[in-house]
């Protein structure tokens, strides 16, 4: 045996009785390991959770690099834009008040962010009509009544709640504590009433001439008449007597008297859009319905629509240039912004921290509860179209770049915001219905006038009536409000007193409008998603049965000689 062959065994038997010293000593010196371990305190288990945290995100630290930084500000560069647009416009407004600009000047400077609009305008009429065409077509008639019943009780409980919050803030804050006669009145106000422009409402969902919705509405207008009255039997049976100075004065007086104002048919400039709406709705569904007939027209609504959104794309690129002139052309505009914190300061308080609640808690809070989600991540996907509607202050204007933001950064099935978002931006109105609920009750705190339960009730009712079809209306939020003032019987001139801060609180109001409908096509998505994926599976079955079929001409005998011979063969 070598002396390799030694030191061989002796490693050996070294191994095998430094086993056997470890077994030992577990024997009589960690009896304890057999026992089973103590709990381990909350303390311990959160420092180690933290630990993990830490470390896991100083590794991720150390994986970005430059490129990764660029992916990031190339993917999020039209939020970085239009958040820069705002800031600089706010810049730019405060700058140039020192100017004391005129307001043909503010005209001109605000001249790009008017492009803006009508670029967005542009698209708004070609965008609802083929999205909801091709939305309501490419789903079957119990997938669209199912989706279009969660979509109308979403509306319903959200603008509800708004009104609920609106009512509660100004009671509770009790802004119009002031005299009448310390708020200054701007502007002058239409006189209309409620009745007839809810019936304009329902004769706006019907239109006569589809050709002339898309840039006409119906509008009753008041034409001051003299109306007739019946001579006296008395007057007729005695003989005419010379009119003197006194009796042309007490018939003029007596035809003054009977001056009244007559509702007439009118129109005001403007697409209708709930007749539209209306259209394509029941449009899509009978195009739907026609199954592999109505093939070839659901292919052009969805090529339509996709090249709508591709000009979306490009126009989104000058969106933060408009935004920035629209919002500095406006605070140019006002006179005096002391309003703001002045007179009317516990007003405008009181309607944004409403706006708030329902956009931050109450809004967030029901998608969470539905689907399950965080709805923080789904909104940080949205900020592109809520900055867009700060800018322009209109939610059909919004639209293409909510749709973009839904299907783009968030993901949202197509089929469903081609029917949520437009229908949304037509009828649901949170921010509407907050803020006129809450203006009714303003304005009868400045008239010191007390509601009742009942009257309280009135104003809630009305508010969400009217914000259900606002888009219907001329002139919506004008209208809109005198409908609830005139439930209550408030004085309807009263609305001047608040209109100075109106263009502030508009803004605000739409982008709570366009988070409503947002958060609203996530919400019937999730609860729609078993429909989805049939109607999907359907659908491409139905399409492979038709390509597996050879399309033969189906003629009688002789028809193509008929066709020969006729005159539209050429």
């Amino acid at each position: 045996m070598t002396s390799q062959d030694l030191c061989l065994q002796d490693q050996v038997l070294d191994m095998i009785m430094s086993n056997k010293q470890d077994n030992v000593n577990s024997l009589f010196l960690n009896e304890d390991l057999a026992k089973p371990l103590k709990p381990e305190s909350r303390t311990t288990r959160f420092q180690r959770a933290a630990q993990k945290r830490v470390s896991r995100v100083k590794q991720q630290a150390q994986g970005i690099t430059l490129e990764i930084i660029r992916s990031s500000l190339r993917r999020n560069a039209f939020v970085i834009f239009t958040v820069a647009a705002v800031i600089l416009g706010i810049i730019l407004a405060f700058t140039l008040r020192p100017y004391k600009m005129t307001y043909q000047q503010i005209k001109y400077y605000s001249f790009p962010g008017e492009l803006l609009m009508r670029m967005l305008q542009m698209l708004v009429l070609p965008l609802i009509i083929s999205s909801l065409v091709s939305g309501m077509a490419s789903l079957d008639s119990r997938a669209s009544g199912k989706m279009g019943l969660r979509a109308v009780v979403y509306y319903m409980v959200t603008t509800v709640i708004a009104v609920i919050i609106g009512i509660i803030m100004v009671i509770i804050i009790h802004p119009g504590k002031g005299t009448k006669a310390n708020l200054q009145r701007e502007g002058k106000i239409e006189n209309i009433q409620a009745a007839d422009a809810f019936l304009d409402l329902i004769r706006n969902m019907f239109p006569p001439n589809l050709v002339e919705a898309c840039f006409k509405q119906y509008k009753t207008q008041y034409v001051t008449r003299v109306v007739p009255t019946l001579p006296s039997s008395a007057a007729t049976e005695s003989p005419a007597a010379p009119e003197n100075a006194t009796s042309i004065l007490e018939n003029v007086t007596r035809a003054m008297g009977n001056l009244q104002e007559i509702p007439v048919p009118g129109s005001a400039n403007g697409v209708n859009a709930l007749g539209l709406v209306i259209f394509s709705i029941c449009f899509g569904l009978v195009i739907g319905n026609m199954k592999q007939q109505g093939q070839p027209l659901r292919e052009f609504f969805d090529c339509l629509n996709e090249a709508i959104m591709r000009l979306v794309a490009i126009i989104i690129w000058y969106a933060p240039i408009g935004i920035m002139f629209l919002i500095s052309g406006k605070i140019l505009e006002m006179e005096d912004l002391a309003v703001m914190g002045g007179q009317l300061g516990m007003y405008t308080v009181t309607v944004i921290g409403g706006l708030l609640i329902h956009a931050f808690i109450v809004l967030p809070l029901l998608y969470f509860i539905v689907t399950h989600k965080n709805p923080w991540i789904f909104m940080s996907g949205l900020l592109q179209a809520l900055i867009t509607a700060l800018g322009t202050s209109s939610s059909s204007a919004t639209l293409p770049i909510t749709f973009k933001c839904l299907e783009e950064n968030i993901g949202v099935d197509k089929r469903v915001t081609r029917f949520v978002l437009p229908v949304g931006a037509t009828i649901n109105m949170d921010g509407t219905a907050l803020y006129e609920a809450l203006a009714a009750i303003f304005i009868a705190q400045v008239n010191n006038y007390e509601l009742n339960f009942g009257q309280i009730i009135t104003i809630s009712i009305t508010a969400t009536a009217a914000s259900i079809g606002a888009a219907g209306i001329p002139q919506a939020g004008l209208v809109t409000m005198i409908i609830v003032l005139t439930s209550v019987g408030l004085p309807t001139e009263d609305i001047t007193l608040i209109i100075a801060v109106d263009w502030f609180l508009d803004r605000l109001r739409t982008a709570t409008n366009v988070l409503g409908d947002s958060l609203g096509a996530g919400i019937v998505e999730h609860l729609s998603r078993h429909e989805l994926r049939t109607s999907e599976a359907e659908m491409d079955s139905s399409v492979t049965e038709e390509s597996d079929k050879p399309y033969h001409l189906i003629r009688q005998d002789g028809e193509s000689l008929k066709h020969r011979h006729s005159e539209t063969a050429m």
